[in-house]
């Protein structure tokens, strides 16, 4: 076959095909480790040889085995000379051993020495274990034999590191060595199922047949205990006392009994003679464990985006709900105790200003009871005018402090966290014509005629009733006794008229004075009403702004908050459907995988990683 029809075929395997898939899906999933590991095992995989691992526990004859199955010396054994590091033996046309030691830096790569095939991996388990030099890597061996010739590998493992070689050797089967003496351990067991979730090709090779006599009952409970635990694996019984003897002495019988001939025939045919079989089933058996490795992240964050998310935004958008039917609950709540309070405040005002005006006018009485205003009233006039200023002043004062009370107390209840919720300021300016001019009531002059008038008068009365009396005793109508009475009662009725006339003055100054008193009351108390309306409109207003604006703030973050929850809701049902639909790939991928050959992946066992 030509070069590019080498090609063409290599290009037409299914299993290169799926091999290829899988990379893809891993590098879609940001798995650059599985990337390296899948296109390490794509390079193995292409290569002819066949790789077959040998692992088994320390003591149960596993390199003996490889010694038998060889015909050669190749692997130390003894008690004191378990395998430290691998030991991979390939045909070659001369004997030929070399110790892969690492370099000192990783860009050196591995160091390359040769030394003899019959202590090669004795000299390479000394070095393994002394502290000193480079770290062996491997044992590199080539064998001239018939059983190699035909592409096969074998490498030999340390107990502990069998796992990890499997992986890194990227085995195409597993032979595992466990002598016939006992059954399959639980760690023997433990091993074989997670072998085979890397490598499903295994054989088991029971040994020292030679040293068991009833070794096809162990055989058979070896075989059931397999099946019952789902692990397909082929059971062959070996000796390899009885090949070794059998290749010395050339005793063809011996050596179909030590079974290395079943043994020998079933690597040839069964494994070098289905080569793409066994890659099928590898490639089948990596995909499976590929797809395990990526569907357990997507299952977990499937998980999570089905649980409902951003418990703290909703419940944010809940209290911002509540905090809008509160304040909306509170609305007319404040306005109607707002109206409570104004109407209050005007009524203690009213009050207020009466009684202060009220006291003025007690002292005003009591004033102008003793006091003539044709005298004090300038005085006067400037007392009441100060006085009545001071009420007014006191009054708007008390007026304006009651209305910041109001304020400040709304405002505490209907926005505590506003400091600008209160005016800055409010109105105190008194008006100017609150406090009128105050006129002088007319006042009646008592001149030096009006006096003479009333004395005259007053007189005629007191000459006539006693110039009549005095005629009797035969007195003239005009005598001295009549006359002194005239006197007397002139300036009697002089006196008397002043008195009146200061009362009617003082009356019409009190009167003067209680009108005043009440014309300021009207304009103070309409100027004072019109105020606290003007305040409480204003007040109102602000408020009312205040409600607007926390309601607008409260409505726009309940807003912004649901967009945050619808948008963390799309984008993780979004993301719950990209990884529904990766998952349906990696089922798809994982279908196609268990079609080559039939093979049916197994469950992860415990403590196993992909």
């Amino acid at each position: 076959m030509t070069g590019q029809g080498t090609l063409l075929a290599v290009m037409a395997l299914p299993w290169l095909e799926v091999l290829d898939d899988t990379v893809r899906v891993c590098a879609a999933h940001r798995r650059p480790d599985l990337v390296e590991r899948l296109s390490t095992r794509r390079s193995r995989l292409l290569d002819p040889k066949l790789r077959v691992v040998v692992i088994g526990e320390s003591g149960q004859g596993k390199s003996q085995l490889i010694n038998a199955l060889l015909n050669a010396p190749v692997c130390a054994v003894g008690d004191d000379r378990t395998t430290a590091v691998p030991a991979v033996i390939e045909h070659a046309e001369t004997p030929t051993a070399t110790v892969v030691t690492g370099g000192p830096r990783a860009i050196e790569g591995p160091a390359h020495a040769a030394v003899a095939v019959d202590s090669v991996t004795a000299e390479a388990n000394r070095e393994a274990r002394s502290a000193s030099g480079a770290p062996v890597v491997r044992t590199e061996i080539g064998l001239p034999r018939a059983l190699l010739a035909g592409g096969l590998a074998l490498v030999d493992t340390p107990a502990p590191a069998a796992l990890d070689t499997v992986q890194d050797m990227a085995a195409d089967a597993v032979l595992m060595a466990t002598d016939a003496t006992s059954d399959l351990s639980a760690a023997e067991l433990r091993l074989l199922e997670q072998v085979a979730r890397l490598c499903p090709t295994i054989i088991v090779a029971l040994t020292k047949i030679d040293l068991v006599p009833g070794w096809r009952a162990v055989v058979e409970r070896t075989r059931a205990r397999l099946e019952e635990d789902g692990l397909l694996a082929t059971v062959m019984p070996v000796s390899a006392t009885l090949r070794l003897a059998a290749a010395r002495t050339g005793d063809k019988a011996l050596n179909e009994e030590s079974g290395f001939a079943d043994l020998i025939r079933f690597l040839r045919q069964d494994l070098l003679g289905q080569a793409d079989l066994l890659a099928r089933r590898s490639v089948a058996a990596l995909t499976a464990l590929t797809v395990e490795s990526l569907q357990g992240p997507l299952l977990e964050e499937f998980a999570a985006t089905q649980q409902a998310g951003g418990g703290e935004a909703v419940a944010r958008w809940h209290n911002e709900g509540r905090r809008l039917e509160r304040l909306q609950r509170d609305a007319a709540r404040w306005q109607t105790l707002l109206s409570d309070e104004v109407s209050d405040l005007l009524s203690d005002v009213e009050f207020d200003l009466r009684d202060r005006t009220r006291r003025i006018l007690v002292e005003v009485d009591e004033y102008f009871d003793a006091a003539d205003p044709a005298r004090t009233w300038s005085e006067f006039e400037e007392w009441l005018r100060e006085n009545l200023t001071t009420v007014a002043e006191t009054n708007s004062e008390w007026l304006l402090d009651r209305f910041e009370w109001i304020a400040r107390k709304l405002a505490r209840q209907l926005a505590p966290h506003r400091p600008d919720a209160v005016p800055d300021s409010l109105p105190r300016e008194v008006p100017a014509d609150a406090v009128g001019d105050l006129r002088m009531p007319r006042v009646e002059r008592f001149g030096v005629g009006q006096k003479l008038f009333v004395g005259m008068r007053g007189s005629y009365s007191g000459l006539l009733m006693f110039g009549l009396a005095t005629t009797i005793a035969g007195l003239p109508l005009i005598n001295p006794i009549s006359l002194g009475a005239g006197a007397a009662f002139g300036a009697k009725s002089v006196l008397e008229e002043r008195g009146n006339r200061l009362k009617r003055r003082q009356a019409a100054a009190k009167t003067a004075a209680h009108r005043y008193v009440d014309d300021f009351f009207l304009t103070y108390g309409k100027h004072s009403k019109d105020t606290a309306r003007q305040i409480h409109r204003a007040l109102r207003d602000r408020l009312s702004g205040v409600a607007d604006e926390l309601r607008a703030e409260i409505t726009e973050s309940a807003k912004s908050i649901k967009h945050v929850i619808d948008t963390d809701t799309a984008q993780r049902t979004a993301r719950a459907h990209e990884i529904r639909r990766s998952i349906d790939e990696l089922a798809l991928l994982r279908q196609r995988a268990q079609s080559l050959g039939g093979f049916r992946p197994r469950p992860a066992p415990r403590g196993l990683t992909a």
